[in-house]
């Protein structure tokens, strides 16, 4: 309701939420059903999202539209799914493999950089942002990393990182 300049932490928050939206578009052009349907339901989630963060948008009822913790739980429920066939890490992935793969890890690194801006946000006083709003990126980080994973032949085509490999 409130006018903020184009350099404003919030507005930052709304266009870095627009930019994990726009890769996960992307992403769905290589996505199997089952993770395309999955991916479809987090971009409308990703506009309340937004929406929580407008502080003034009004959702069905005329009250303010917040994620709430029953889409939180629904990410965490998708990501014990997708994780299910995955064998436990050792060490760390690099961000790469399958076309699906290396796009799931762009989005997911994208939307770390949303939670980042809006945590900041969070932390800026007079500001507010909603607790279920922060646990649903993070958990959505969570599960576009779990989804790469399965990318690549459920982690058995990971490219894993070898420490001080090429000293």
């Amino acid at each position: 309701g409130e006018r903020r300049k184009k350099y404003d932490l919030r507005v930052a928050a709304y266009g870095t939420l627009d930019e994990v939206n726009s890769t996960i578009g992307l992403v769905r052009l290589h996505a199997d059903p089952d993770l395309d349907a999955a991916l479809g339901r987090i971009q409308n989630d990703l506009f309340d999202v937004e929406a929580d963060l407008c502080l003034s948008e009004k959702g069905p009822g005329g009250a303010r539209l917040t994620v709430t913790d029953a889409q939180v739980e629904w990410l965490e429920a998708a990501i014990d799914r997708f994780d299910g066939p995955l064998e436990p890490l050792k060490c760390f992935v690099l961000p790469t493999g399958t076309p699906l793969a290396a796009a799931l890890h762009v989005a997911r690194t994208v939307c770390r950089r949303a939670e980042r801006t809006c945590v900041a946000l969070a932390a800026t006083e007079g500001e507010i942002v909603g607790a279920p709003a922060l646990k649903y990126l993070n958990r959505l980080s969570d599960l576009l990393f779990v989804a790469a994973r399965r990318a690549n032949s459920d982690g058995a085509s990971d490219v894993l990182w070898k420490p001080g490999a090429t000293r």
